[in-house]
């Protein structure tokens, strides 16, 4: 081992390990700010992402001051962690909204990734819509446009290939979260081109490593992973359990590494996007694009432990 892998190893260390104190007192204020998190390039472009963003199905379709305080201290966990994606869309029903005031709150508003989706049908509806996403979010220019489950693809990625040539967007995308789409999607981006496929993926719904993911990396499509703790079907099924001691010596410090150290060590994986509305769930769920990664037999054996909860 190098000098430069011993520091970014001590590195790493000392941010699980002070991460660790601050989540069991239930603070942020301790919280150090990494070296650096892991990055995937995205092929399209060469641009570095960090591998670990936040999702907002759900989480952030709040309304209230206080429902939003702790979403603000959630994004300001991520960025002081190297995330920056933050994935929304239309159909998220107030997501959008407040992801734009509180980054316009954070002090940090142009530091994030920012990613959305249009999600209707016909052109004139699509430009509508994605022209109050980039009001509601506060933005210019979008980061990532995406089309969400598909839905009347053809048409949007017309629209979408001269908003990027003229500079609107940076991005397109297409999404899914079913199994059962993998094939379409594969079959897409091996014939259109698009920067960034999103799609769901887990230790426990593996689906995506049979097609999808390979396809993605072979053509050069920035992947984003969605759904990686199955709907909360993971943290059922750990309730209660301890983590294996071969997982902490392999600087895998909560379940929620688990689960997402298993995504992001895949090298076809550029970037998951796990949701919570809990600053302190932020902050772990970041340190899995830090420290060491699993290889493939740890993933299997990985894999193989929960198959046997």
């Amino acid at each position: 081992m190098d000098q430069n892998q011993r520091n970014t190893r001590r590195d790493a260390l000392r941010l699980l390990g002070a991460t660790a104190a601050t989540l069991a007192t239930g603070g942020l204020s301790g919280f150090l700010a990494p070296p650096s998190m892991l990055n995937r390039l995205i092929p399209s472009s060469n641009e570095k992402l960090p591998v670990v963003g936040i999702g907002t199905w759900q989480t952030f379709d709040v309304s209230g001051t206080a429902e939003q305080e702790p979403l603000l201290q959630a994004l300001k966990a991520v960025h002081q962690a190297g995330g920056k994606l933050i994935d929304s869309s239309p159909m998220y029903g107030r997501s959008e909204e407040v992801v734009g005031k509180l980054t316009a709150d954070s002090g940090i508003q142009n530091q994030f990734f920012y990613a959305t989706k249009v999600w209707t049908r016909g052109r004139e509806a699509g430009i509508r819509q994605m022209d109050e996403s980039m009001q509601k979010m506060k933005r210019s220019s979008m980061d990532l446009m995406q089309i969400h489950n598909l839905v009347d693809w053809k048409t949007h990625l017309e629209t979408l290939k001269a908003w990027k040539a003229s500079g609107k967007i940076r991005y397109i995308g297409i999404t899914h979260y079913t199994d059962s789409m993998h094939d379409e999607l594969a079959e897409i981006i091996r014939k259109v081109p698009i920067d960034f496929v999103q799609f769901n993926y887990s230790i426990l719904s593996r689906n995506a490593e049979k097609k999808l993911l390979p396809v993605a990396r072979d053509k050069g499509v920035a992947t984003i992973i969605n759904q990686p703790f199955a709907e909360g079907r993971l943290f059922s099924l750990v309730k209660g359990k301890a983590l294996p001691a071969w997982a902490t010596e392999n600087e895998i410090n909560s379940w929620a590494q688990f689960f997402l150290k298993f995504i992001v060590s895949n090298p076809a994986v550029t970037c998951v996007i796990p949701g919570t509305s809990n600053p302190r769930h932020a902050a772990d769920n970041m340190l899995a694009g830090h420290g060491r990664q699993p290889d493939a037999a740890l993933r299997e054996k990985m894999a193989a432990f929960l198959q046997r909860l």
